[in-house]
């Protein structure tokens, strides 16, 4: 021990008159030491804050890791989002902070499921990547659907998606990403943010609206402002990396890829009900496996003649199942709400119920066409499928931001016909815009319009519904007995003083005079007029005339179109 310690003494004092190169090879060794610590540092550093050790090694979070896989956020760190980019001296401070995990996870103290706590603002993470002040266009969506039947009757949904963005100084503060975009503030009462009674918005001119949930009884000036959350892209994204989907959703884009074969007879149905809660993943796989017995049995010829289509779909949803249900974590599909959309968790509906109020008893808006076109579904056997795009004036009732509840007590067909199909009305046949199946056939259960007293709201709210006086359709066929009050019935709305494209066609002068495009109205010959191609669907129009009125009309411009 003796001669070690004399030999360490000797290296790093070198004794007097020892050569030059001896008394440089202490800092040599030290300086090694040095850039081996910091490449080791380095590497470490780099590896703790790895998609790899967070998903692997630290954490006990399979759910998470296999979510992130699949996601678009895919090939960025976890680190970027739960640490954020900062200064490193910040960034260390933060990660040391993370060891409360190290600990759990040695002595087993998780709590399951697991829920993120303490994650940085957006703007110091997804604002680094997306600028929400920068406008974004509308984007159409197509969502693919499979019906839960013999042959899996396969619909589209297609809606465009008002995306917006872009701030006030760029004249393009609209859409969805309005939210981030302004001012807008909220109190939630739970940790996870699914009960929102009370909003706070101050607007561009420094007004300040208040809205509060109508079955809370919170009044606005008992809400501490230190405790209230400014909106950003989380309160609404706060799933996009770790999303795992309803077994529905699931297994409609498992066969809109083609991975589970579409023409295997109950499969969605199947599918979808084999993709459930299990004590053990073992038990869970087992239950999947079992399909093949099944339609060995129910479907025999068809198994017969495609068993391998059958065995490759069990194999996916074995796959699928081992990917988004987690026993031993406690987690699946329902354990995290997402907050985009409003189907299986409230989402925008923590707001967008029908039912925060202001103070002029005005909502949240909620209707269909805020943040999206009203949803078009199609079948198979439509290759054209008619978006609908809202550009028209929009009627005065409609302006109303309770509109959406009152529309049942205001309905009227003849009113309502004027810029809507009305067939099979509150139906789901999709043959007119008022039975559209994507609206009417769902269970919209976090939509607050049945609040109690809402109603009452509403009716009071609505503006005097004149009974519309009975059409002269049987008076003399010129436009001062019949054809103008057709058209001031049906078109003046939109084509009076202001018309759009500058058509009026509530004076006999101005409709024939025609629009800024030119004549509409050809007397004489009406397979010319334009007026009679748009209503008779060779060109799109909002509203439609009735067939019978409109034959009145295709016959007043065959007689030459007469004033009087």
């Amino acid at each position: 021990m003796g001669r070690i310690k004399t030999a360490l003494k000797n290296f790093f004092v070198p004794p007097p008159g020892a050569r030059w190169w001896r008394r440089l090879m202490p800092f040599g060794a030290g300086l090694l030491v040095f850039v081996g610590l910091f490449f080791a540092g380095g590497y470490v550093w780099d590896y703790t804050n790895s998609p790899q050790f967070c998903g692997t090694t630290c954490h006990t979070m399979p759910p998470e890791y296999a979510a992130y896989l699949t996601s678009p956020h895919a090939r960025i760190l976890c680190v970027e989002c739960h640490i954020g980019r900062d200064f490193i001296g910040s960034r260390v401070l933060r990660k040391a902070g993370d060891l409360k995990h190290v600990i759990a996870m040695t002595f087993g103290t998780y709590t399951y499921p697991l829920y993120a706590d303490a994650m940085r603002p957006a703007r110091e993470t997804c604002e680094q990547c997306h600028s929400p002040d920068k406008f974004s266009n509308d984007t159409l969506v197509e969502f693919k659907r499979y019906a839960n039947d013999l042959n899996n009757t396969a619909t589209s949904i297609f809606l465009t998606l008002k995306t917006g963005g872009g701030n006030a100084r760029q004249g393009l503060g609209k859409g969805i990403h309005w939210h981030v975009e302004s001012q807008v503030y909220y109190s939630p009462t739970d940790s996870l943010e699914q009960t929102i009674p009370y909003v706070k918005v101050i607007n561009t001119d420094g007004s300040i609206k208040e809205y509060v949930d109508a079955t809370s009884n919170i009044a606005p000036q008992s809400i501490d402002p230190k405790n209230l959350k400014e909106m950003d892209c989380i309160t609404c994204h706060n799933r996009i990396t770790h999303m795992i989907l309803p077994p529905s959703d699931m297994v409609d884009q498992l066969m809109a890829r083609n991975v589970i074969a579409a023409d295997i007879p109950e499969i969605h149905l199947k599918a979808t009900e084999v993709l459930t809660n299990y004590a053990t993943v073992d038990a869970g796989l087992a239950a999947i496996a079992g399909l093949k017995d099944y339609y060995k049995r129910v479907h025999t010829d068809y198994y017969a003649l495609n068993g391998p289509l059958v065995d490759a779909a069990v194999t996916t949803l074995q796959d699928a199942f081992q990917k988004s249900f987690f026993p031993d974590q406690k987690e699946n599909w329902q354990t995290h709400a997402s907050n985009v959309g409003h189907k299986d968790s409230p989402g925008c509906f923590r707001c967008h119920d029908g039912k925060h109020l202001d103070a002029n008893q005005q909502s949240i808006r909620l209707e269909c066409n805020l943040c999206h076109s009203v949803p078009v579904v199609v079948g198979a056997d439509r290759f054209v499928a008619d978006i609908e795009i809202s550009r028209g004036a929009e009627p005065q009732s409609h302006l109303n931001a309770n509109w959406l509840g009152q529309h049942p007590a205001a309905f009227n067909l003849q009113v309502c016909s004027k810029c809507h199909s009305t067939s099979n009305a509150g139906g789901t046949d999709n043959t007119s815009f008022c039975s559209n199946s994507a609206c009417h056939a769902n269970n919209w259960q976090y939509a607050g319009l049945d609040a109690p007293g809402l109603r009452d709201v509403f009716k009071s709210q609505l503006p005097p519904q004149p009974t519309p006086a009975p059409l002269p359709v049987n008076g003399p066929l010129t436009y001062k007995d019949t054809i103008g009050p057709i058209f001031r019935s049906y078109c003046s709305d939109c084509h009076s003083d202001q018309g759009m494209k500058g058509l009026n066609l509530t004076t006999y002068q101005t409709a024939i005079a025609g629009s800024q495009n030119g004549k509409v109205i050809v007397p004489g010959d009406p397979s010319n007029s334009l007026l009679v191609k748009v209503q008779s669907g060779s060109r799109s129009h909002f509203g439609q005339l009735p067939a019978d009125i409109l034959d009145l009309v295709i016959k007043w411009i065959k007689a030459g179109a007469p004033e009087k």
